[in-house]
């Protein structure tokens, strides 16, 4: 007999009774609203016209309607983007055009507190800025603080392996997962074991997957109580190779840290110049300082000065290399008064070993103030016609100096580089690049931007490296991913097999065409 021919009307009218009525839209603006993340390149494309949305928007309140809606899909074979708060960087929640998109955010409470374990219960869809002030009120903290936590959530943490700006004390959201629940491709709600059960943890299973394995719906997380006192400090380093001796040594020594933030030497005069406005940038002249007024504040004269910077990366990433060598470390303990002292105390101590100037309180304090801001500010530079985009990838002590050169010399082929170092641990350490570029038209802008980003993956696959630490793969990444990964992606799909046999869950993402 022929196949029957699937008529899209019926199957929302059946997401409709899953679901409810209001819990669906086909219309143009929610399709287009859900028709990507913040990814740079998409952002790009959507410079030439808007994307094909999918074919529907859905919104389960509870895990029930969420395995209806997957077994309905499932069933028809149509594709399943999840959608937390669409912050993602790296197109993982690029929508289908001939799938759905489902938005979690209406799973959104936070089911338990338990002060004598100190964990919590929580559903996927909750904000994280939110969630956390929920957790300050009755004093803990989840110590997970994303540059995007007032504009993602908690499984969009857990979907993409994220990590706070505090990961040296607390760990990434993986350290922090005790249990989760889990939608897969067959519409079964599963919890997993808790973590420190016998055998495998399964939790790591879902943990990074991107909605490809299951959707996250909660979680049991655990939870720390809010610190009793900071200690904030800044370091001017000699260089970056003593700032990142500096880390390796507290880290090493047992100190916890809440922050360890080292820039590099134009990041540093980034940072300088917002403490300090007027201070950093009078002593360079021409091209230089027109990049930086022009990062600063990327209109009118400032933006005309800004793209003809970018217009020559080259030329201006050598004036770039001829900065002063210091490098800003900015440093932020916690905990107990006793303790949070204690390690501000141990950091002093190693500083002073490595010549590094003590700038006080002030640098600290002000990254505190502003810790956030980054998410506010990439729109402007899109209006001044510019791309920005970071790239963050992690490796061990040893090969952290040469990852950065490799890197930063790849990205600066097609684009303005600067770096920090942040998100750092006893064995290694993360770097943050963020490269700006642009071109005369969208065409060249996309072809410098795809450019340097196969640049910049080569590098690290050359170096041996990690491809990301904290943004996810969604596509940014896929095919970088399968050589990384190697024979370990025929693992993945056999789970794939298995947790989604009709392969509706987010197809495409993470290692692409290879599954």
């Amino acid at each position: 007999m022929p196949t029957p021919r699937f008529d899209p009307r019926a199957f929302v009218e059946g997401l409709r009774a899953d679901v409810g009525e209001s819990n669906v839209s086909t219309t143009r603006p929610d399709r287009e609203a859900y028709s990507r993340d913040l990814w740079p390149r998409s952002l790009l494309d959507s410079l030439s016209g808007p994307a094909p949305g999918p074919m529907a928007v859905v919104w389960p309140t509870d895990e029930v309607r969420v395995s209806a809606v997957v077994r309905r899909c499932a069933s028809a074979g149509v594709p399943i983007v999840p959608f937390g708060a669409g912050s993602g960087v790296c197109g993982g929640a690029l929508a289908d055009p001939s799938g759905i998109v489902v938005d979690l955010k209406r799973l959104d409470r936070v089911l338990k507190v338990d002060p004598e374990a100190r964990t919590v219960e929580v559903q996927a869809g909750i904000n994280g800025e939110l969630f956390e002030r929920r957790l300050e009120r009755q004093g803990f903290t989840l110590g997970h603080f994303p540059s995007s936590i007032v504009c993602s959530t908690v499984g969009g943490w857990l979907a993409t392996r994220s990590a706070g700006q505090c990961s040296a004390r607390y760990g990434k959201i993986e350290d922090m997962v005790l249990d989760l629940s889990v939608v897969t491709g067959d519409g079964v709600l599963r919890r997993t074991e808790r973590t420190g059960s016998p055998g495998l943890d399964w939790n790591q299973l879902f943990v990074g997957s991107e909605g490809t394995l299951g959707l996250i719906t909660g979680a049991t997380l655990a939870l720390h109580p809010q610190p009793e006192t900071r200690c904030f400090r800044g370091y001017l380093c000699r260089s970056v190779e003593d700032g990142l001796d500096l880390i390796r040594r507290v880290l090493q020594d047992g100190h916890r840290p809440a922050v360890l933030r080292l820039y590099d030497p134009l990041d540093t005069m980034m940072a300088r110049q917002k403490a300090a406005p007027g201070g950093e940038t009078s002593a360079h002249a021409g091209p230089l300082k027109a990049l930086l007024q022009g990062l600063s504040s990327p209109e009118g004269m400032g933006a005309r000065a800004l793209r003809a910077a970018l217009s020559v990366p080259q030329v201006t990433n050598a004036l770039i290399a001829s900065l002063p060598r210091k490098s800003l470390l900015v440093t932020v303990t916690e905990g107990s008064a006793r303790e949070a002292t204690l390690t501000d105390e141990a950091i002093a101590r190693v500083a002073k070993d490595l010549q590094a100037q003590d700038l006080g309180e002030g640098p600290g304090r002000h990254w505190l103030a502003h810790r956030h801001d980054v998410s506010y500010k990439q729109s402007r530079l899109y209006r001044a016609g510019a791309f920005v985009d970071t790239f963050e990838v992690a490796t061990t002590w040893a090969r952290l100096p040469r990852l950065y050169e490799a890197v930063r010399g790849a990205l600066g082929l097609h684009t303005v580089v600067m770096a920090h170092f942040s998100h750092a641990y006893a064995a290694g350490c993360s770097i943050y690049f963020t490269f700006v570029g642009t071109g005369r038209d969208v065409p060249e802008m996309r072809a410098r931007y795809l450019a340097a980003w196969q640049a910049a993956l080569d590098a690290a696959l050359l170096c041996e490296a990690t491809l990301a630490h904290h943004h996810g793969v969604g596509l940014s990444r896929a095919t970088h991913l399968q050589k990384a990964h190697g024979p370990a992606v025929a693992y993945f799909q056999a789970l794939k097999r298995v947790l989604d046999p009709q392969g509706i869950l987010n197809p495409g993402k993470i290692y692409g065409a290879a599954v």
